[in-house]
């Protein structure tokens, strides 16, 4: 059974961090390595931080981790639509790496590296991107986290584990800030989910932390409603804690085609029946979820 810890504290989000990584490998997938943690760096301002991870949450993380001795700690960052130093300044997290002696590092910049990508049997075979230009540090990882915003996302349907690496690591420096500005030709927004489900099988991710703190919800990455959750997802199978997610948003596996499309891949669980919830289960975070986004308790269940 793949375990999905998933807890709620509104009031201090560090204290659900903690409980549920208390269920999750870290020794084994921390200790003697080099760690990269990958928060959601999307886009920030003065006046709008919302969209990305919260220092809070990176804090806390980050002292997580520490406790056993990885090789070295990296916060690895990738903004699409902004300088990746910039809105690590503006959300607050370029402070948090340096006073927890972690390494900061913006994979949007030179060198670059080509790497090949695989699709499902079901995607394009002609496309939609056959290779991928990113920093070759990325590939030195040995234990990649997911750090990510619990939020919808208005062409992948959710923002997650799998779309937070999969959008971020193609190097900006190469395909332009944003990278849909094409300064070199690229087709990640002619086919999103199936681009997002082939970095997910080239790029995995060790293990997933989704938070809520705060989620987003009408729209997304950036500019939707902001609710504080509390929430927080964790699963060494980031295809299960995406369905999860995905879950809470209101949405099937089915519904979301990257995640379909990673399923047909191979590349973790889809199906809720066989995934463990060692604190609150399913129903219970549903619930949790949609009384404070929605102002009425949900289970998503049929009578």
């Amino acid at each position: 059974m793949v375990v999905v810890a998933i807890t709620q504290d509104r009031q201090r989000i560090e204290r659900a961090i903690e409980a549920a990584l208390r269920h999750m490998p870290l020794e084994r997938l921390v200790r003697g390595k080099r760690v990269a943690v990958k928060p959601n760096d999307t886009w920030a301002s003065p006046r709008d931080t919302t969209g990305v991870t919260q220092p809070d949450t990176l804090r806390a993380v980050l002292q997580q981790l520490r406790q056993f001795q990885p090789r070295e700690l990296v916060v690895s960052g990738g903004a699409g639509a902004a300088e990746t130093d910039e809105v690590f300044r503006l959300a607050g997290l370029m402070e948090v790496v340096e006073q927890e002696g972690a390494q900061f590092f913006d994979h949007n910049r030179p060198p670059f590296v080509e790497v090949a990508l695989q699709y499902a049997p079901e995607a394009d075979v002609d496309g939609p991107q056959r290779s991928v230009m990113v920093n070759p540090r990325v590939l030195e990882y040995e234990t990649l986290i997911a750090l990510s915003q619990l939020k919808l996302h208005e062409t992948a349907t959710v923002t997650l584990a799998l779309k937070n690496v999969a959008m971020s690591f193609p190097a900006a420096d190469y395909y332009g800030h944003p990278r849909a500005s094409q300064r070199h030709q690229n087709s990640f927004f002619a086919d999103m989910h199936s681009f997002i489900a082939a970095m997910a099988k080239r790029f995995p991710i060790h293990l997933a932390i989704t938070v809520g703190h705060p989620a987003m919800i009408g729209t997304g990455p950036l500019g939707g409603h902001v609710v504080e959750t509390g929430l927080v997802l964790a699963s060494t199978d980031a295809l299960a804690a995406d369905v999860v997610g995905a879950r809470l948003l209101g949405f099937t596996p089915q519904a979301v085609r990257h995640l379909w499309e990673a399923d047909r891949l191979g590349l973790g669980e889809t199906d809720v029946e066989r995934m463990e919830f060692p604190v609150l289960s399913l129903r219970q975070a549903v619930e949790a979820f949609t009384s404070t986004a929605y102002g009425e308790r949900l289970t998503f269940e049929h009578a």
